[in-house]
């Protein structure tokens, strides 16, 4: 026959499990806080990153919508014989956002073309399309209002070369911008508000102011 523990010990162990019981309940509170807190941080996170993505695609659709328009006047100022106009495509692969600007030309058939500009269409229209990349993202990023260009013009039809010189005039008016142009061509040259040869004298060069 098997003795009763003494009283004291019973109650001793009853002690332990009754302290062992309220540990756990209480590490069980702890761990259903923390899980509260992790998932309100978790729908916290999703608001932010849903917020941010809303934010990217008005910044990208606003960007795009600029593009879009200087593009296409450009082109048609410059080129004022021909029904062109730029679309851009906007895709999204692995999270990143990239654009294709999509050149459109209307022929007096009535039929459409398109594609991109190095692809469809001369040297001409991809040049005017690069000098007014670097104007919007010049404007976009805040950089200083100065536009580089060395030679940057010979594909041009002399047909075309006025009303180029007269819309990069017109844009540094309207953008309170500056552009250094180096060139050869007279029509550039004339549509300038300053201009400068270089001279030699003396074994040196110089500037020499024309007007």
């Amino acid at each position: 026959m098997r003795s009763i523990p003494p009283v004291n010990d019973l109650r001793s162990s009853l002690d332990r499990a009754l302290g062992l019981r309220d540990g756990a309940r209480s590490r069980l509170e702890t761990t259903k806080q923390d899980v509260q807190r992790l998932e309100n941080e978790s729908a916290l996170l999703d608001l932010v990153s849903e917020l941010l993505r809303r934010l990217i695609d008005q910044e990208v659709n606003i960007g795009v919508q600029a593009v879009e328009k200087l593009q296409t006047e450009g082109l048609q100022t410059v080129f004022d014989d021909q029904d062109l106009k730029v679309r851009a495509q906007v895709c999204v692969e692995r999270g990143k956002v990239s654009v294709d600007l999509v050149t459109q030309q209307k022929l007096p058939s009535g039929d459409d073309i398109e594609g991109l500009s190095n692809d469809a269409f001369g040297g001409a229209v991809s040049t005017v399309q690069s000098v007014l990349l670097r104007v919007i993202i010049m404007l976009r990023r805040g950089l200083r209002p100065l536009l580089l260009l060395d030679e940057t013009l010979p594909a041009f039809d002399a047909n075309y070369v006025v009303n180029m010189g007269r819309f990069l005039s017109a844009l540094c008016a309207r953008l309170d911008m500056d552009i250094l142009l180096v060139t050869h061509n007279p029509a550039l040259v004339e549509a300038a508000d300053k201009a400068y040869r270089i001279v030699k004298k003396g074994g040196m060069a110089k500037f020499e102011k024309i007007r």
